[in-house]
Formats: C-alpha cells, sequence, structure tokens
C-alpha cells in the first residue's frame, strides 16, 4: 500500500503489453513462427476433434477425453494467439483494462480445466488397466460426460471467485505489462489498490488445483504400474504400458515444462530471451499434443487413413462421372 500511495492516482483505460517490442528486427519472423504454430494447432486438434465425433472405432472414453482435450488445446491457443500476432503484425500493444481482464479468466479456466481433463484422463487409464472387468460399467458415457462437464464446472467457479476480486481493483499510473500476454500477477502488480486479497486467493485456488491433480495422476499411475509390472508376457505389459504412454509423455511435458521456465531465469538471466523461450514452450506444448497421441495410437492412425481413403475416393467420383458422361456423348 505504501508503493500505491506514491504514485498517481489518475484510473487508466488501457495497458500496454510489451511483447517483443524489444527486438523490433525480430517482429516478422516472431508473427511467421506464431502464425504456423497457430495454424498447426488448430489445423491438428481440429481434425482430432472430427476423427472422434466421426469415426464409430472411436466413441470410447479414452477418444472422448483426448477430443474434449484438444477442444482446450484450441482455446488455449484462441485465448492467446489472435492478440499476439495482431501486435506483432501492427505493433499496436494496448490492451483494454478489460480486455485484459478477461483474457485473463479465459487463461484461468481453461488453463484448469487441462488440470482437471489430465485427472480424469489418468482415472481412465486406471481402471483400464486395474479393473478391466468393470471398466465398461464404471467408465460409461454418462460418467465421462460428468467428468468432463464437471471439469469446466470447476474450473470456472474456482477463476470466477479470483476474478470477482480482481475486477475490483484499480489502475492507476504505471500501464506496461511486461509479457508477451495479460499475466495475471504483472497485472496485480500494476493496482493501486490493496491486492493482498486476491492474491491470498488466486494462490489458494492454484495451489490447491495442481496439488490434487499432481497428486491424483501420481496415485493413478503408481496403481498403473505396479499392476503393469504383474503381467506375465512381456508382450501383454508392453501391450498394456502402449495404451496409456502417451498421456504419460503429455502429463510429464505439461508439468515438466513450467517447472524448467522457472529453471531457465537462473541460466538465461536475460528477460528477453526467457520471454520468447517461455512463449514457445507454453505454445508448442498445445500444438504437440494432438501429435503425440496421434503418431503413437494405432486406433486413431487407422481412423485418419480410412478417412483420407473416403476424402480421396469423393473427390475422384464426380471426375469419373464426367468422363463417363464425355465418353457417351463422343
Amino acid at each position: 500500500m505504501e508503493k500505491a500511495e506514491g504514485r498517481n492516482q489518475t484510473p487508466i483505460a488501457e495497458f500496454i503489453v510489451l511483447g517483443f517490442g524489444g527486438v523490433p528486427e525480430l517482429q516478422p519472423l516472431l508473427f511467421l513462427l506464431f502464425l504456423l504454430i497457430y495454424i498447426v494447432t488448430l489445423a491438428t486438434n481440429a481434425l482430432v476433434i472430427v476423427l472422434v465425433v466421426t469415426d464409430q472405432q472411436l466413441q470410447t472414453p479414452m477418444y472422448f477425453f483426448l477430443g474434449n482435450l484438444s477442444c482446450s488445446e484450441v482455446c488455449f491457443s484462441s485465448t492467446i494467439l489472435p492478440r499476439l500476432l495482431a501486435s506483432l503484425l501492427t505493433g499496436d500493444r494496448s490492451v483494454s483494462v478489460v480486455g485484459c481482464m478477461v483474457q485473463v479468466y479465459f487463461f484461468g479456466v481453461i488453463t484448469a480445466s487441462e488440470n482437471l481433463l489430465l485427472i480424469a484422463m489418468s482415472y481412465d487409464r486406471y481402471l483400464a488397466i486395474c479393473n478391466p472387468l468393470r471398466y465398461a460399467a464404471l467408465m460409461n458415457g454418462r460418467v465421462c460426460s460428468q467428468l468432463v462437464a464437471g471439469s469446466w464446472v470447476i474450473s470456472f467457479l474456482c477463476c470466477t471467485m479470483v476474478d470477482v476480486f480482481l475486477f475490483q481493483l484499480r489502475f492507476c499510473d504505471s500501464k506496461e505489462i511486461d509479457h508477451y500476454f495479460c499475466d495475471f500477477m504483472r497485472m496485480v502488480k500494476l493496482a493501486c489498490s490493496d491486492t493482498r486479497t486476491v492474491q491470498l486467493l488466486a494462490f489458494a485456488v492454484s495451489a490447491f488445483l495442481m496439488i490434487v491433480a499432481c497428486l491424483l495422476i501420481l496415485v493413478s499411475y503408481i496403481c498403473i504400474i505396479t499392476t503393469i509390472l504383474r503381467i506375465p508376457s512381456a508382450a501383454g505389459r508392453q501391450k498394456a504400458f502402449s495404451t496409456c504412454s502417451s498421456h504419460l509423455i503429455v502429463v510429464a511435458l505439461y508439468y515438466g515444462i513450467p517447472i524448467m521456465l522457472y529453471v531457465v531465469p537462473v541460466i538465461i538471466p536475460s528477460e528477453l530471451p526467457h520471454k520468447i523461450f517461455s512463449a514457445f514452450c507454453s505454445l508448442l506444448l498445445h500444438m504437440i499434443n494432438p501429435i503425440i497421441y496421434t503418431l503413437r495410437n494405432k486406433e486413431v492412425n487407422e481412423s485418419l487413413r480410412k478417412a483420407v481413403s473416403k476424402l480421396v475416393a469423393a473427390r475422384n467420383i464426380p471426375r469419373f462421372g464426367t468422363n463417363n458422361c464425355l465418353h457417351r456423348i463422343k
């Protein structure tokens, strides 16, 4: 509060998100790279969603969760990248205070929902490997829908509690956010009013979600690995492990990258290279998730092959029909 008393108390209407303005010579390259990441993210995740919805072979709980995870990946990238791309293209880095708060809100909701979806996916793999005989009864369509709906409802409720206090803050004097999007902690530091309540609540909600997610996923995989090791044949162990290896890789990346981003500033003291590294790691993670699942999954690859075959056949039918008609006319 002492810091706030020395500031100009005139309210501000917008923030300046500095982004990568410190390296103007790299703006075109960064724009192209982030545009490529965004296009690939949308394309790969949309492909997974379409395959899960249209292919009867993929109408199972595991792929239902995967489709929902792909939806959240699309939402996450669309929350950050369009504004970042516009800033890199036009040089306009201003964002209204309300716009920044909305971005913070949806960023929090999507991040929290991804944590909870990963828990649901680990629970699904736990049942499939540790309780295969009861899997169909315990993980039916109604339970899957409830788990996904519960993930989003809990995420909205938790983030709404935090943002009720965030929307009550006043911002004045300084308005520069040294990040590539409207980051919660950097916004709070610019507030002129007391931020102890919102910071404490945000920390409690984040810690609760992260700790619960890590513990539940850890317990699930301890049980899964213990069960796999009891399988007598090597082929059986390999087959059982292959059903959860993709999810395990995604979980390792999802929780490993944030840890790495805290370690990197010690190695890379400059703020700008760390900011670029952080952006690429965070956004690339949401791009490669569907690729990991697709490359390591025979069912998805088979579904994709059939979809491509049908598309090629559908394109060839009119052409062959036209040639036949012309041949008959001749």
